[in-house]
């Protein structure tokens, strides 16, 4: 566990504590889409998000709105878990569903939506800062849908600083090492700003007591949701063990679940793991989503 004092903008609960305050939100969405943003109502951090009960959960990271309706879901994302464009167009979807309110026809009333995940690796390989997605014609790019959607990925060791702004650049590389050193190299003012209430963060009684009490939260549930699995694993190897040999099914359902809990806990699926645990047809199909056989 790292101390607080160590955490990057990179780690979820510094980037939730610090884009509580409304301004370091700002900052950083005005220095990533280059334009001026007004935020119409605090950004909400740790959003759950969720079409229905039937289906599985997503927390956004932070979340906020402003006074032109526009909404931007902002996500940090420390490894690759090789599914990102697809969760991209999970949490659109989830956001989507409830733009409009019950009877609402014209669908023109959807709020345009920025979904833009930060990573700390290249998800394209392009060595670019920035990709930016906006759907158009395949048979005419100049023929944009106009739907409103745009899904931005950044990089932090992107290596194409011509293209995109100095100050993004500097920002990229403040996230991913949130220090007074690097905040002293960087010329941008937004930057020294932001690195000032960061550090009032950082030296807070109460957010240290917050981050202990996550820790330990998270720690407990996921102790919680690996034994539930690794129950459920024994139980599956033990009846699959009947036609195929105890010992084999024994080891193959406990290898099995114990590689996909390991997924779900690297994604923070608390939910999930707690899930497969008693839903064996949900179990069987995150199973297929990991492609663990």
């Amino acid at each position: 566990m790292k101390d607080l004092k160590d955490l990057n903008l990179l780690d979820r609960f510094l980037f939730a504590e610090a884009m509580e305050d409304p301004q370091n939100m700002r900052d950083v969405l005005e220095i990533i889409l280059g334009k001026d943003v007004v935020l119409k109502h605090l950004p909400q951090t740790e959003k759950e998000a969720r079409i229905s009960p039937a289906y599985r959960f997503a927390k956004v990271d932070v979340w906020a709105k402003d006074t032109d309706e526009v909404v931007y879901d902002t996500e940090v994302q420390g490894t690759n878990t090789k599914n990102l464009p697809k969760r991209s167009r999970y949490y659109e979807s989830i956001i989507d569903a409830k733009l409009l309110k019950p009877g609402e026809r014209d669908f023109n009333k959807m709020n345009d939506i920025y979904i833009i995940l930060i990573a700390p690796f290249d998800l394209f390989g392009k060595r670019k800062y920035m990709y930016t997605f906006e759907m158009t014609c395949k048979e005419d790019p100049s023929v944009s849908l106009e739907d409103g959607a745009t899904r931005i990925f950044l990089n932090t060791h992107g290596d194409n600083p011509d293209e995109v702004s100095p100050e993004l650049v500097e920002l990229l590389h403040y996230i991913e090492h949130t220090t007074q050193d690097m905040a002293d190299g960087c010329k941008s003012e937004r930057i020294h700003k932001m690195q000032k209430r960061i550090c009032s963060i950082k030296s807070s009684e109460e957010v240290s007591v917050r981050y202990m009490q996550r820790w330990e939260e998270m720690e407990m549930e996921k102790e919680a949701a690996r034994e539930l699995g690794l129950a459920e694993g024994r139980t599956q190897g033990l009846t699959e063990g009947r036609t195929q040999g105890l010992a084999e099914g024994r080891a193959e359902g406990r290898s099995s679940m114990a590689r996909l809990i390991d997924k779900l806990l690297e994604e923070n699926r608390i939910e999930d793991c707690k899930r497969i645990a008693k839903d064996p047809e949900f179990c069987q199909h995150m199973m297929e989503e990991f492609g663990i056989e």
